[in-house]
């Protein structure tokens, strides 16, 4: 159990069966009666954000999850199947659940897994991944102007856009959050 004297942003409570993350929260005393904690909370399973207040000191569950470091093996239909690396366990999460992450998996490649009741709810990709480029149009010659981008597609499929001198074969970090080009590996 949590009580509102550990809430902080990021931390992950269970109300109602269902889990949410604290995204904002702020102690209140008014003027009459007990202080109260107001909180932004989103909901893990559907990613909505409700507001809620909290009685000082009241107490919210813990839910149960786990992070766990899983390989992704391959995309079947509307799942993506990963290997659990401890218990060589496949599991199945649902293309929906993942938020546009999956576009930057490849075959055999590590990342966490959050599983709430054992069930996979969230992706925990790098902050940057280094990827090669696959296909995209050759740069004209003599086009020197600064901040030209074009089209490239990367081995996993997603299309982000790079300066004119990169060509293909060539490796590229690209920021996951932002989906954009960092540099060249």
């Amino acid at each position: 159990m949590f009580s509102t004297t550990d809430f902080r942003r990021g931390l992950r409570i269970e109300m109602d069966g269902t889990p949410f993350e604290i995204v904002d929260f702020q102690h209140f005393k008014p003027g009459k009666g007990g202080a109260i904690v107001r909180t932004k909370l989103r909901n893990l399973l559907t990613g909505r954000i409700i507001d809620n207040n909290f009685r000082s000191g009241e107490k919210v569950g813990k839910p149960d999850m786990e992070n766990r470091d899983m390989q992704f093996i391959f995309r079947e239909d509307e799942n993506l199947v990963f290997m659990d690396l401890t218990t060589y366990e496949q599991i199945y999460m649902p293309l929906e659940t993942t938020a546009g992450k999956e576009e930057f998996l490849k075959d055999g490649q590590t990342v966490r897994v959050l599983l709430y009741n054992g069930k996979p709810l969230e992706l925990e990709l790098p902050a940057a991944l280094v990827l090669e480029v696959t296909e995209t149009e050759p740069g004209a010659k003599g086009d020197t102007v600064s901040n030209v981008t074009k089209p490239a597609t990367l081995e996993t499929g997603i299309v982000i856009q790079v300066p004119i001198f990169v060509n293909i074969g060539d490796r590229v970090k690209v920021n996951t959050e932002s989906r954009e080009y960092m540099g060249r590996e």
